[in-house]
């Protein structure tokens, strides 16, 4: 381990090595897993929901619904989110003051009709509130890794709504303080895959390829 990486890892941060110009915000937010205790104003928290309310949705149909629990203002609460963990993930989001079970409404409200865009609408809202949560100095760590069904049943989930995944929320904390398992994988390179293997020009399987004045060509 590299005497930099030692001294950073308090607040470790992990930008995108973008090969495109990216807004600050974008290339600053990751998944953290190490997460200082410190308590989140409640001035903060609330502007990462209004990030979430102002997210865009088929038919402004905002299909979205949070459960939210803060460690400091309802013990229990945080309790029972956490429990709907799996243990892999609770090992390290149990340290993050706040953490959340994101919930989509599976119908439209004024007919019923199955609403084939709900997942996609409420995971822009987390995308929101994961943004508005770095300009805060804020980390949010999505997972998947949770009970569905005992989150439903814990948190009195009704029928016709579906919990997507759970969050951790909190201020950076020092990367050392995790197993050494978690460690390498919090320092581990950033990466994702090029453009050019799924974006496609015009139809599929053709060449996303900008040329000069901005035109694209095709293959």
């Amino acid at each position: 381990m590299s005497t930099a990486n030692t001294e950073t890892m308090a607040g470790l941060r992990k930008p995108a090595p973008a090969d495109a110009g990216l807004h600050e915000l974008i290339r600053e937010r990751w998944s953290p897993r190490a997460f200082s205790g410190a308590p989140v104003p409640r001035a903060l928290l609330d502007s990462l929901v209004e990030a979430a309310r102002w997210a865009p949705s088929c038919m402004n149909e905002q299909p979205w619904s949070f459960v939210l629990a803060d460690r400091y203002a309802d013990p229990e609460g945080y309790a029972r989110l956490e429990s709907a963990l799996m243990e892999g993930n609770r090992v390290w989001a149990g340290r993050a003051p706040v953490l959340g079970i994101v919930v989509a409404r599976l119908a439209f409200t004024r007919d019923g009709a199955p609403n084939r865009w709900a997942l996609y609408d409420t995971g822009q809202a987390v995308a929101q509130l994961a943004l508005q949560a770095v300009a805060a100095g804020l980390r949010v760590h999505q997972m998947g890794g949770f009970d569905a069904d005992k989150a439903r049943r814990l948190l009195g989930i009704p029928e016709g709504y579906e919990p997507v995944a759970a969050l951790a929320v909190g201020y950076p904390g020092d990367a050392r303080e995790l197993s050494p398992e978690l460690l390498a994988r919090e320092l581990a390179p950033r990466q994702r895959r090029p453009a050019g293997e799924w974006v496609h020009g015009s139809r599929w399987g053709g060449a996303w390829a900008p040329a000069a004045g901005g035109a694209v060509s095709e293959t």
